[in-house]
C-alpha cells in the first residue's frame, strides 16, 4: 500500500463514517426538530440525489477538463461549508426545512462533482494494476461505515443533538479534502481544444454505446439498480409486516447485510484470482441473483432465516460486482474519456433510481410487498446475461486495442 492510497484511505474512512452519521441525523433533525410530514421528509431526500439526473452529464465533461483532485478538494470544501450552515442556523433558532432542502440540493450537486471525479481519479494514485484492490479496500472502509455509522449517528443525535451531529459531517469532509492535499502523485491530463458541453457529453455517451463490454455493464447495472429501487420501496414493509419483525431485529437484519458487504469488498480480490477478473463480474451477480431469491420466500419464525441469507448474499454479490465493474471500466476506458463514461453510468443508474422506487411503491400496494419483491429478484437473476454474452464474445480481450484483463498481475501479493 503506497503513501498516497493510505493518505486517500484516511480521507475516505473519515467522510464515509460521517456520511453515514449524518445521514441519521439529517432526517431525524427534520422529523423531530423541525415537525417534517413525510412528504416533505422525501422532499430533502430528493434534493440529495436529483443532482445526478440535473448536471450528471455536463459534470463528466467538465472533470474532462482538467486535473481531478482540485474538483475533489473544491467539493468536499464546498459541502463542509454548507453543513455548517445547519448548526449555526439550529443555534440562532432560524433553522427551517427549506434550508435543509437548500443545503440538500447544493451538496448534492458537489457530490456529483466528487462522485464522477473521484472514480476518475483513483488511477492515478494506484496505477492502473492496482485498481482492483484499491477500489476493494475503499469499498471495504464505505461497508464498515454503513454498520458502524447509523447506530453511532442514533446515539450521537440523543447525546449532543442532532444539528450538532451534523457538523461532524462537515468535519469529515475537511478532513477528506486535508488528506487529497497530501497526496503527491501526478496526474497527467489530456489537453483537448474545446468544442462545446454538448459534443464532449455526446463522445462519452457514444463511447457507452459503441464499447460491447462496457454497453453490456451500463444495461446490467441499470437492470440491477432498478431492481434493488423496486425492492427498496418494501424491504421494510415485508420485514415490519410480512415477517413481523421488531425494530430491533429489522436492525440487525440489516445490520447482517452491510457485514456481508464489507466481508464481500474483502474478499474481491481473491475470489478475482479464483474466477478471473472478468469472469467474477457476472459471477458474483448469479450468486447475488440465485440466492437473493430466497428473500420472498421467508415466513415468520424459523424460516425468517431466508430473507436474513438472501438479503446478504444479495449485499455480498452485489458489491462484489460493482467493484469489479468499476475496476474494468477504469483499466479500459481511455483517461481523457473516463470523467463523460463515468458521469454517464452514474446518470443511467440514478436516473432509474426514483423511477423504480415510484413503481415499487405501485407494484406493492396492488400486489403486495412478497410478489415485488419476487419481481425485483427475478430481474436481478437474469441481469448477468448482457456482461456475460459480452464477456464471452470478446474471448477474455475486454480492452480493445490492449491486453486481456486477465492477463494484468494480480494485485494480490503486490501490495506491501
Amino acid at each position: 500500500m503506497t503513501r498516497d492510497f493510505r493518505w486517500l484511505l484516511v480521507g475516505q474512512t473519515t467522510s464515509q463514517f460521517g456520511a453515514q452519521v449524518s445521514g441519521v441525523a439529517i432526517p431525524l433533525l427534520a422529523v423531530l426538530g423541525l415537525g417534517a410530514t413525510p412528504f416533505e421528509l422525501g422532499m430533502v431526500s430528493a434534493s440529495s440525489t436529483i443532482g445526478f439526473a440535473l448536471i450528471g452529464l455536463p459534470a463528466g465533461a467538465w472533470v474532462d477538463r482538467c486535473r481531478r483532485r482540485p474538483i475533489l478538494v473544491a467539493s468536499d470544501l464546498v459541502r463542509a461549508g454548507l453543513l455548517v450552515s445547519i448548526p449555526v442556523a439550529a443555534a440562532f433558532g432560524v433553522l427551517s426545512l427549506l434550508q435543509l432542502m437548500v443545503v440538500s440540493l447544493l451538496a448534492g450537486f458537489a457530490r456529483v462533482f466528487f462522485d464522477v471525479g473521484y472514480q476518475s481519479y483513483l488511477p492515478a494514485v494506484v496505477g492502473k494494476d492496482r485498481l482492483l484492490a484499491g477500489n476493494a479496500a475503499l469499498e471495504t472502509i464505505r461497508a464498515s461505515g454503513q454498520v458502524a455509522g447509523p447506530g453511532a449517528g442514533g446515539w450521537l443525535v440523543s447525546a449532543i443533538g442532532a444539528a450538532n451531529v451534523v457538523l461532524i459531517q462537515a468535519v469529515s469532509f475537511v478532513v477528506s479534502a486535508v488528506s487529497l492535499l497530501a497526496i503527491r502523485s501526478e496526474e497527467h491530463v489530456v489537453r483537448r481544444e474545446s468544442r462545446g458541453l454538448w459534443p464532449e457529453i455526446r463522445e462519452g455517451l457514444a463511447y457507452v454505446a459503441r464499447h460491447r463490454t462496457i454497453r453490456a455493464i451500463a444495461v446490467t447495472s441499470a437492470v440491477n439498480n432498478f431492481a434493488f429501487a423496486i425492492a427498496s420501496a418494501v424491504n421494510l414493509v415485508f420485514l415490519v409486516r410480512t415477517l413481523r419483525l421488531t425494530p430491533t431485529w429489522v436492525g440487525i437484519v440489516l445490520a447482517i447485510g452491510s457485514v456481508a458487504a464489507m466481508l464481500g469488498a474483502a474478499a474481491t480480490p481473491r475470489l478475482a484470482r479464483w474466477f478471473g477478473p472478468e469472469r467474477i463480474i457476472w459471477v458474483s451477480l448469479v450468486f447475488a441473483g440465485v440466492l437473493g431469491l430466497l428473500t420472498p420466500f421467508a415466513q415468520p419464525g424459523g424460516l425468517t432465516v431466508l430473507a436474513v441469507i438472501g438479503l446478504a448474499a444479495g449485499e455480498f454479490g452485489q458489491l462484489i460486482y460493482a467493484i469489479t465493474s468499476v475496476t474494468l471500466r477504469q483499466r479500459v476506458v481511455p483517461q481523457e474519456l473516463l470523467g463523460r463514461v463515468n458521469a454517464t453510468m452514474r446518470f443511467l443508474l440514478m436516473g432509474l433510481f426514483p423511477v423504480g422506487a415510484l413503481l415499487g411503491g405501485v407494484l406493492g400496494t396492488a400486489f403486495g410487498a412478497r410478489t415485488t419483491l419476487l419481481i425485483a429478484g427475478g430481474l436481478i437473476a437474469i441481469s448477468w446475461l448482457p456482461v456475460y454474452a459480452a464477456i464471452s464474445r470478446a474471448g477474455g480481450n475486454t480492452n480493445p486495442g490492449g491486453a486481456a484483463l486477465s492477463e494484468v498481475p494480480s494485485e494480490e501479493g503486490r501490495e506491501s
